[in-house]
């Protein structure tokens, strides 16, 4: 916006130079709002020891509470519901009674050189004035002087009012928790960041489907391709039977290979069966024993129980073909919000949470407002879990 000015600091610590005032407004108020809050603390806080006083002390700290709730909406745009408490009081309190003085003090010395100067130029009581700048000297007059005072002075207040503002919104986000803006700030960012991981897990996970489509799928097809050939063009009959009979078995491995792919991209019996189903298929071709406790009460929505397969799918994988596991555990549970997947693992550990597939999982997790965690130090054990709320993760 044209003609504003910022602090930094976040959206919820920007203040533009026309809410200077309503910035000012609220620390002259928080600063007597401090007064009564220090007063109570210093009689209240002692009191709440006291097992008869502590319904009054609460009620007193309920409606400073509430006192300081609507003061930070109404002069400094932050709107929260958190409870706070004595901690909150006594760090406002000792703010309040700083950042106010300070304001204050600066504010009248302002005013005494905005209106003092003009005055006493007006009234041409203004005497002459020399100033020595480095390699300059001139001489100013005391009231222009003054008046040039004031205005470095007001600029100065107004960085002192922006900062004050800015100290309020911090306080107040540490210990009520953030407002409206910053939550929302917050959540865009998060959004914009996962919408990119989505984005670059799609990608990965394509590169992947094309290299297993072009190292087993396409090598055994043109393998194929050949034996039908030379069995073509065979001139000996025996010859061209054994030909067709490596053929047959190059087809067979050729459509194992697609089912395999196939698979690994989305198994159908998540769909049919659902999520317990393709996990025993998981288990049944790890090729070491898994054990798997099913905690779950029924089934899930479909992207949650998507990540839920892939996460245990990945974990079972990498610890069978990096960590050399011999034995695998698999957790599913939930509770009244939550459902989670816990794999763990003998192997030798190690895992990286950035390596390719444990980051993909982890952004596949994030999209869904969920988390990932993976505890794989050196020599193991390893232990991967994630977590996914039940319901659909808003926007």
């Amino acid at each position: 916006m044209a003609g504003s000015m910022t602090y930094d600091g976040g959206p919820d610590d920007k203040v533009s130079s026309s809410g200077a005032v309503r910035v000012l407004a609220g620390v002259l108020l928080g600063t007597v709002l401090a007064l009564a809050e220090l007063a109570f603390l210093a009689v209240a806080w002692p009191a709440a020891l006291i097992p008869a006083a502590r319904p009054v002390a609460a009620r007193g700290l309920a409606r400073l509470m509430a006192a300081e709730r609507a003061r930070l909406a109404r002069w400094f745009d932050h709107e929260t519901t958190g409870r706070g408490g004595y901690g909150y009081l006594a760090a406002r309190a000792a703010l309040g009674l700083l950042s106010g003085y300070g304001c204050a003090a600066v504010l009248f010395v302002t005013a005494l050189l905005l209106f003092g100067g003009p005055w006493v130029m007006l009234r041409g009581e203004s005497e002459p004035v020399p100033v020595t700048l480095p390699g300059v000297k001139i001489v100013t007059s005391s009231g222009m002087l003054g008046l040039t005072n004031g205005i470095v002075l007001l600029a100065v207040l107004t960085l002192m009012i922006l900062a004050v503002g800015r100290l309020e919104r911090r306080l107040a986000i540490r210990f009520l928790g953030p407002g409206d803006r910053e939550r929302m700030r917050r959540r865009i960012a998060e959004l914009t960041a996962t919408r990119s991981g989505i984005v670059k897990a799609v990608d990965e996970e394509r590169r992947r489907i094309e290299r297993d489509l072009h190292d087993g799928v396409q090598q055994r097809g043109v393998a194929l391709a050949m034996l039908l050939g030379r069995a073509r063009h065979a001139r000996d009959s025996a010859a061209a039977t054994d030909l067709v009979a490596q053929a047959y078995t190059e087809s067979r491995r050729l459509l194992d290979e697609l089912r395999s792919v196939a698979w690994r991209i989305y198994p159908t019996a998540l769909d049919e069966l659902g999520l317990r189903a393709a996990l025993d298929g998981v288990a049944e071709r790890a090729g070491v024993p898994v054990t798997m406790h099913y905690g779950l009460a029924g089934r899930l929505l479909p992207e949650t129980e998507t990540a839920l397969y892939f996460v245990a799918r990945e974990a079972i994988t990498n610890a069978v073909k990096h960590a050399a596991a011999h034995d695998i555990l698999v957790v599913l549970g939930e509770d009244e919000r939550t459902v989670s997947v816990t794999i763990s693992d003998d192997g030798r550990g190690g895992a990286d949470p950035a390596g390719g597939g444990l980051a993909g999982l982890g952004r596949r997790v994030l999209a869904l407002d969920g988390e990932l965690t993976v505890h794989s130090p050196p020599g193991g054990p390893t232990r991967i879990t994630a977590r996914l709320p039940k319901a659909p993760p808003c926007g």
